[in-house]
């Protein structure tokens, strides 16, 4: 269970979002992706839908899993970012376990949402590792 505060917070950040107000910089994303999706007690992977000026479309969670592993479907991927008519995307998805180190799964997914997204010109921009305690990006140590 979430806890009110974590609850109030993400409800006020989402409606910032909504205006296009919040998610301007990086750290913003980071915090905002730490408060949704760093407690859940499976995996998710989320979706940040970016239009060509970088400003969030929509955040979805597309893929639930369990304690240790989510079933991601490019195919499905490529289908929401050409529904909301993406230009960029931001992949994030917890690990329960509070480990933020990438998998080789985890790699070699990326590389294919990567492939599969630019053959429509939609550019991956960062993928982050949500836990509790942090937040890796693939993008930061060079994995994009």
């Amino acid at each position: 269970m979430t806890h009110p505060i974590v609850q109030e917070a993400l409800a006020w950040l989402e409606s910032q979002v909504q205006q296009g107000n919040a998610l301007a910089s990086p750290d913003a994303v980071r915090s905002y992706l730490r408060l949704r999706l760093g407690h859940k007690p499976h995996e998710v992977f989320a979706v940040v839908f970016l239009n060509a000026h970088h400003q969030v479309i929509e955040i979805a969670e597309l893929f639930r899993g369990t304690l240790t592993q989510t079933a991601v479907y490019p195919r499905e991927v490529l289908i929401e970012a050409l529904t909301r008519n993406a230009a960029a995307v931001i992949l994030a998805h917890n690990h329960p376990s509070g480990a933020a180190q990438p998998s080789p799964a985890d790699q070699a997914l990326t590389r294919t949402l990567q492939q599969v997204l630019a053959l429509v010109d939609v550019r991956v921009l960062d993928h982050f590792i949500v836990t509790r305690a942090g937040i890796y990006s693939f993008a930061e140590h060079g994995l994009l």
